[in-house]
């Protein structure tokens, strides 16, 4: 099966990863990037690629309006998102209204602009989430409250789209081997003023050290492959699976998430 894909983040890690794997499998791939090098570059390697901020509903608006008009469209992978990281108590408003509109609010904007097209023609969406869509984990807040929402809206959107030729499919990474520890370190400068935070004794023995030193590869990260794996088989299988969980520990959270009662499973996630 090859056809036509829209894959949102294609900068780098899993998006460009998968826009890779899609293309070498003879599918006609359509990226998306928010910077002009990685438009160029894309478009080098021969994808159609278009500039999209999620953020902006008139950029989502024109991004909808020119895969369409370039035709048919068999799937749509969800990917592009950013963290944040920090202390719950020291995110203002703007900075949760910030990560909600490029991670759940523009991807549910592209997402109801495509079904009309998919429901006429059949189609594949597939939701790029995370394992803190099932499991919450300190420093991660609005990262996590993103991907629980999306988690969400999937579930039901799959439910309501039962009996139509449009199949809704969650993926579920763990750590894998990307630039979203660098790419948040803006977002973090921006809108956490840890060093008046009642915290800030810790912002400076763990979390400024995980952003700005790295201690090297987390021992169960697996690289973008493994997610462009699952993305593959979403996309191709005659029955594609309601979710995929990527990495150990999204199998040992979505356990976790099931079995245990909700204290043990806060001791759970303060190891993490």
């Amino acid at each position: 099966m090859t056809g036509r894909v829209l894959i949102t983040g294609c900068s780098s890690g899993i998006g460009l990863d998968a826009a890779r794997r899609m293309q070498s499998l003879g599918w006609q791939v359509v990226a998306t990037c928010r910077k002009d090098e990685d438009i160029a570059a894309r478009r080098a390697e021969g994808m159609e690629c278009h500039r999209l901020d999620l953020s902006d509903e008139a950029s989502v608006a024109r991004l909808a309006d020119r895969v369409l008009s370039g035709g048919p469209l068999d799937a749509l992978v969800n990917n592009a998102a950013f963290a944040l990281p920090g202390a719950v108590e020291d995110m203002p408003r703007g900075a949760l209204r910030a990560i909600f509109e490029t991670n759940l609010f523009g991807t549910h904007d592209l997402t109801v602009r495509l079904i009309p097209h998919f429901r006429r023609n059949g189609g594949r969406i597939v939701n790029i989430s995370s394992v803190l869509g099932l499991i919450g984990i300190r420093w991660r807040g609005p990262y996590v409250a993103t991907k629980f929402a999306l988690e969400g809206l999937t579930d039901v959107l799959r439910l309501e789209m039962a009996g139509t030729p449009v199949k809704v499919i969650l993926i579920e990474p763990g750590p894998i081997a990307s630039r979203i520890r660098v790419n948040a370190i803006p977002h973090f400068e921006r809108w956490v003023n840890w060093q008046d935070s009642a915290r800030a004794d810790e912002y400076r023995a763990s979390l400024l050290k995980r952003l700005y030193e790295p201690s090297g590869k987390d021992r169960f990260e697996l690289p973008p492959s493994a997610v462009s794996d699952r993305i593959v088989h979403a996309l191709t299988a005659a029955r594609p699976r309601p979710r995929y969980y990527v990495t150990t520990p999204t199998w040992l959270s979505g356990t976790a998430r099931r079995l245990l009662p909700t204290r043990a499973l806060d001791w759970v996630a303060r190891q993490g």
